[in-house]
Formats: structure tokens, C-alpha cells, sequence
């Protein structure tokens, strides 16, 4: 392996074990972190894809299991590979590789608005920042409630509806400025208050 992915292997909790001239991948954690309606997901993806090439559903185990704990622990990518046959480091790869998992905790709502050139000309910096300042976080950021973590992402090819914010990579929010911005929010926060109310996660 790679001086650089052996740094990933040790940031996601691995130990390398040399055997000949390969390494094998050792985990120190082996419980069953999905349920079984999480699996019954997964294998309902799997089916989409011949027998041979089960891995091809790696994104959407991946996405998945997120929305069980809301990132994607150590534990659960173990439980993506075991389940899709893969190895470990193989999983890892791709849940590092896309902005969409989330690879340590996140709060309740993951916020991710678009600041790329058309949506910035289209107010999505004013828009940022007025985030910014509501919540009293940066980007990368979570409150101290745990209720908001606040991204900066890519295109979502809507620049038309800018500014947009993605809510846990599942709702867009359209034409944020200030108001709507604190509409979204306030709505949010109440979502968050009520423990009969489920977000949606991933």
C-alpha cells in the first residue's frame, strides 16, 4: 500500500498486518452496525447489478448506511465491505473520494449551499454569510445544539434557483435569500425540537 493510503487506513482505524508481500487490513471492531431493514436496502440495490458484480451498489450501500448513524464510522464501511464481498480499503476509498458522505459525526441537518460562480453572481455568497451569522458557525462547522452543520459544496446543476442549499443531501431549498433563509431554518429547528419527527439522513 501507499504512503498515503496507509495515512488513510490509519485515520480510519485500521491496523496494517504485513503477510508476504501484500497487507492484510485487521479491524478491532466486528459488530453488526446495520439493521436489518439497512440490509434489506442494500440487497434490494445489489439486485440492480449481475451476480458477479454486487460491489457495483458500493455508493448506495454507502449512502445507505449514513442515513443509520448519520456518517459513516469506521464499523459500518467494515459492514458495506463484508456485505458486498470487498475489501475494506476499497470502500474506504470511495466514501473518502465524494463530498456526499459524511466522514465524521454531522449534525442533526447537514446544510451544503453552493457558492460556485453562477449561484455566487446569483447571491449565494450574501446568502453564505447570512448562514454564517444566524448560526455562529464557519463551513465544516456543526452548532453547539448539534442541530446544523454547515457545508460549502459544488455545482448541483440548479444554478436557475440559486441560491440552493441541500438538507442532508436529500431536499433542495430554492431562491434562499435572507427571509426564506430564516423560514428554512426556523422550520428546521422545530423539525429538530420534535422527537416525533424524522429527517431524512444520508
Amino acid at each position: 500500500m501507499s504512503a498515503a493510503g496507509d495515512e488513510k487506513a490509519k485515520q480510519g482505524g485500521w491496523t496494517m498486518t504485513p503477510a508476504g508481500d501484500h497487507a492484510v487490513v485487521d479491524r478491532t471492531m466486528h459488530a453488526d452496525v446495520l439493521s436489518a431493514d439497512a440490509l434489506r436496502r442494500i440487497d434490494h440495490e445489489v439486485a440492480k447489478y449481475p451476480p458477479d458484480q454486487k460491489q457495483s451498489a458500493v455508493m448506495s450501500a454507502l449512502a445507505i448506511a449514513q442515513d443509520e448513524h448519520r456518517w459513516l464510522p469506521p464499523e459500518a464501511i467494515d459492514a458495506v465491505a463484508r456485505h458486498l464481498g470487498m475489501p475494506s480499503v476499497a470502500v474506504y476509498e470511495v466514501a473518502t473520494f465524494y463530498a456526499m458522505y459524511n466522514m465524521k459525526p454531522t449534525g442533526r441537518f447537514k446544510l451544503t449551499i453552493c457558492t460556485n460562480l453562477p449561484c455566487a453572481l446569483q447571491g449565494a455568497t450574501v446568502a453564505a454569510e447570512h448562514l454564517k451569522r444566524r448560526l455562529g458557525i464557519g463551513f465544516g462547522e456543526t452548532t453547539g445544539d448539534g442541530k446544523f452543520t454547515l457545508k460549502e459544496g459544488e455545482c448541483m446543476g440548479a444554478c436557475g434557483d440559486a441560491p440552493v442549499v441541500l438538507v442532508n443531501n436529500k431536499r433542495m431549498a430554492s431562491y434562499l435569500n435572507p427571509p426564506r433563509m430564516d423560514a428554512l431554518l426556523d422550520e428546521l429547528s422545530g423539525a429538530a425540537d420534535d422527537p416525533g419527527v424524522r429527517s431524512t439522513r444520508r
